[in-house]
Formats: C-alpha cells, sequence, structure tokens
C-alpha cells in the first residue's frame, strides 16, 4: 500500500517547473529540445552590449535552424514555462501571444491560436494530444488533458479531460 508521500511523487507540479524535462546533453540529437533551448537562450539576454546583440543574433539563427529542422512554428519570443516537452513537435504552431503554463506536453500538430480577438491560456501541466486544436480567448485549467484532434473552442476546468469536435468534458479529473 502506497502512503499519501508516495503517490504525490508521481505528480507534476503546475506551478513549479521542471527544467530536467528539457535537459539536453550537448551533442545529442534533440531537436525540439534544441529548439526550446534556443528560445531560453534569446529570452535570457537582456543585454543591448556588443556582445548580448551577438547572443541575440546567434541565438535567432539556432532558433531558425531548428525550426526548420522540426517543422514547428514557435515565435521565439512567446510566453512558454519550463519544461514544455515536444516528443513529436513536427507541425507545432503557436500564436506569439499565447501563454503555455510549466510542464506542458504538446505532441505534433497542435495548434494554439487567436480566434474573435483573442488567444488562449493554457495552465499549468495540461497535455494535448496530436492534432488537437485550441482556438480563442480560452482558459485551459491545470492538470486538463485534451484529446487528440480536439476542438477546443471554451474554458476547460482544471482536472478536466476533453474530446471532441467540438471538445466537451469526458471526464471530470484528467490526472
Amino acid at each position: 500500500m502506497l502512503n499519501d508521500d508516495a503517490s504525490r511523487q508521481d505528480v507534476v507540479s503546475a506551478s513549479l517547473p521542471d527544467l530536467r524535462r528539457e535537459f539536453k546533453t550537448w551533442f545529442s540529437w534533440a531537436p525540439s529540445r534544441s529548439l526550446i533551448a534556443s528560445i531560453r537562450s534569446y529570452q535570457r539576454i537582456s543585454s543591448d552590449s556588443m556582445f548580448g546583440l551577438a547572443v541575440k543574433k546567434t541565438a535567432i539563427l539556432r532558433h531558425r535552424f531548428w525550426s526548420v529542422v522540426t517543422g514547428a512554428d514557435i515565435p521565439i519570443k512567446c510566453q512558454i514555462g519550463g519544461g514544455l516537452l515536444m516528443p513529436h513537435p513536427n507541425g507545432i504552431v503557436i500564436h506569439p501571444d499565447a501563454i503555455i503554463g510549466p510542464n506542458c506536453l504538446l505532441f505534433q500538430q497542435v495548434t494554439i491560436g487567436q480566434s474573435k480577438g483573442g488567444v488562449p491560456i493554457i495552465g499549468g501541466h495540461v497535455d494535448i494530444g496530436a492534432g488537437a486544436k485550441v482556438l480563442g480567448a480560452i482558459s485551459i485549467g491545470d492538470h486538463a488533458v485534451i484529446g487528440a484532434n480536439a476542438v477546443v473552442l471554451r474554458d476547460v476546468p482544471s482536472g478536466a479531460t476533453v474530446a471532441g469536435v467540438p471538445a466537451v468534458v469526458v471526464a471530470g479529473d484528467g490526472r
């Protein structure tokens, strides 16, 4: 029998980013992690000194390279919480103004975009299945799960699982 402490170790935090999920060794082939590393590198530099500008230019070139390799359209200035996982980054499209919380999981062909004047706010530890579309000025709660090919046009409560076109809640607890 597991005690409460042991079962809590399996729960991923919705507020504290786990940067080990993004870690990449120097010469390993991990295109999605390299793309995220280029974005983090660009956002980390705030100096307008000659060195800072050179590092930013290098980060932009890295970002362009890894965007082509992965086939993902993730703007270099978008707001992504730490610990993002993209096992298959091909076809992922994120609107520049969208906000993605920490420890999220995005599969291939996911679109997070604008509709009717607003962009989504994705909570922490949200899993978004392959081909899902999250559109409009909506909010996705922490620990939510969005099924493959779902089209989400309404708010999703925390811990809920949604599926379908348009997406509806199919389970109350997504963990």
